[in-house]
């Protein structure tokens, strides 16, 4: 005789259910990444123009570059990748922002405190440097000269050595200024006198 057990069905029935558990948590969690893919998800990857983050203080006041920092690699830059005489993002990929904590002169020109998009129109012999309102920029396309804040004029000078990478830095000002603003790639380089009011 066959003996019968107490163990209501449903409990005999979770036993196997149980058992593979483990089995299909598993195959879901490797199916994530797929399903996530598929709806147009990407991870993130390498950028060749690594963000580069500038700032001084001159007295109290604090004063910030965020850029995309493009590299040479043995291209032709003024002239040909970034054109003469066209808005210019001033970097690469997101639109280049600079602070001020407190009102300042920039390039003669007040300006005053607060978070700015820096565009320019490079040229052979001078740059016009751009100080736009508009926030969260990529390229140049978007460039609305009604939110200019400020266009300063820069006259451009060789640089000592090439420069590979890129750059934006706040150097010693050798006039009356407080600081200097320099952008410098290739061997071309242009400057802003920064002063805080």
């Amino acid at each position: 005789m066959n003996a019968i057990s107490n163990k209501p069905l449903s409990n005999i029935m979770l036993v196997p259910f149980l058992a593979s558990l483990p089995i299909i948590l598993v195959a879901i969690l490797f199916s994530a990444p797929t399903a996530s893919a598929q709806d147009g998800y990407q991870e993130p990857q390498h950028r060749l123009s690594p963000v580069v983050i500038e700032r001084t203080m001159v007295n109290d006041t604090y004063m910030k570059v965020v850029y995309g920092q493009p590299w040479q690699r043995g291209r032709t830059i003024f002239g040909e990748l970034v054109p003469f005489d066209q808005v210019w993002r001033t970097g690469a990929n997101e639109g280049t922002e600079i602070f001020f904590q407190s009102d300042v002169t920039f390039g003669g020109e007040h300006v005053p405190a607060g978070l700015y998009t820096i565009f320019t129109i490079p040229g052979e012999a001078s740059w016009t440097v751009i100080l736009n309102e508009e926030l969260g920029q990529w390229g140049s396309r978007r460039h609305n000269a009604e939110h200019d804040v400020v266009q300063v004029d820069a006259p451009v000078s060789a640089t000592d050595e090439p420069v590979e990478g890129f750059s934006i830095r706040f150097l010693e000002d050798e006039g009356d200024a407080d600081v200097r603003m320099q952008i410098a790639w290739e061997q071309t380089a242009v400057s802003v006198p920064i002063s805080v009011r």
